[in-house]
């Protein structure tokens, strides 16, 4: 019989809690070799998850707000333009209708920060003023990650300079792939150095690192040199999140946090766009690391189209009727 997963506090989501940053600390190559990962032990625990897991009726409205409040809203279309950028900020600030949210009790809810191109941070950060919700860049040759060095790090300090406050780089895929941790943890602190007070989210690109245990020792590694958040993809590999991926790297972030004491943020992204993914991807969130990290602090989706879909669920929990998908649209 499918279990009933408490509801979360949404009461208390804003203002984020704002846990103290990861330091790294050195490389211990005993630990990162250490780091394994039982592939079909892992995909039996990630199948028989959607079928232990249900919550309904008030309890999936108050799971499927706290997903919204994870979200981070992007835009990465080379079409993008400051109009679209503002648009797609207005609905950060408002993400579900105002007469749902009424009726939920859940005014003020707006999404965790909204995510674009460095030329798009300035038109953001305008849109945004006033409201708490940070700008997020992508840097460091998004998606791949193959641009001189000294500019990916240059990258990363223009966005900075132009008022993002999370940046999300991509690693070096073949660091991974040859087993260079060490040049993986020279790259990983470079980068968190060049972002000083912004946080630094660490893309893995998991569907081009090839098994599962890479997975885990690059989460690691990432972790030792100081990024705030370890993140699934880039949403442009062919394999982006998947409740394996995320056990593995949820667990490499209990050990960390079991071993230091600090606290690492998860981003999946990249395929997440129906709100009962969601519902999973959080119900995973609360077995392997616990509700300190069901807020927007320590975890978000990297999502678009999921609002949407969240947006619908809610108006049909309220009205009882399901609307058309167009007429939820993100920017």
């Amino acid at each position: 019989m499918a279990q009933t997963t408490e509801a979360p506090d949404i009461a208390t989501q804003l203002p984020q809690t704002t846990e103290p940053r990861n330091p790294g600390m050195a490389l211990d190559m005993d630990r990162v070799m250490r780091a394994t990962a039982n592939r079909s032990a892992i995909e039996r625990r990630a199948a028989t998850l959607p079928g232990r897991r249900s919550v309904k009726k008030d309890h999936q409205a108050a799971w499927l707000a706290r997903a919204v409040s994870c979200i981070d809203l992007t835009t990465l279309a080379g079409d993008d333009t400051p109009g679209r950028v503002a648009r797609l900020c207005a609905k950060a600030k408002q993400p579900v209708r105002a007469d749902l949210l009424e009726s939920l009790g859940l005014e003020g809810l707006t999404v965790g920060a909204v995510c674009v191109y460095h030329d798009m941070i300035e038109p953001a950060v305008a849109a945004l003023e006033g409201t708490g919700i940070p700008v997020a860049a992508v840097s460091t040759g998004f998606p791949a990650g193959l641009s001189p060095f000294p500019l990916r790090l240059a990258e990363i300090g223009e966005s900075v300079k132009a008022g993002a406050r999370e940046i999300d780089i991509v690693i070096s895929r073949r660091l991974v792939l040859t087993g260079d941790w060490e040049g993986l943890y020279d790259e990983m602190r470079a980068f968190r150095e060049a972002c000083g007070e912004a946080h630094v989210k660490a893309i893995l690109a998991t569907g081009e690192l090839g098994t599962l245990q890479n997975v885990a020792r690059a989460s690691m590694v990432c972790m030792m040199a100081g990024a705030d958040f370890i993140k699934t993809s880039t949403g442009k590999e062919g394999v982006n999140a998947t409740l394996p991926v995320s056990l593995v790297m949820m667990r490499a972030i209990r050990e960390y946090h079991e071993e230091t004491g600090h606290r690492v943020g998860y981003k999946p992204a990249g395929g997440i766009s129906k709100a009962k993914d969601s519902l999973n991807y959080l119900a995973l969130v609360k077995e392997e690391l616990g509700d300190r990290w069901l807020r927007p602090d320590l975890f978000r989706f990297g999502a678009s189209s999921l609002l949407g879909d969240i947006e619908r669920q809610l108006e049909h929990h309220v009205t009882g009727a399901y609307s058309a998908s167009w007429r939820h649209a993100i920017g």
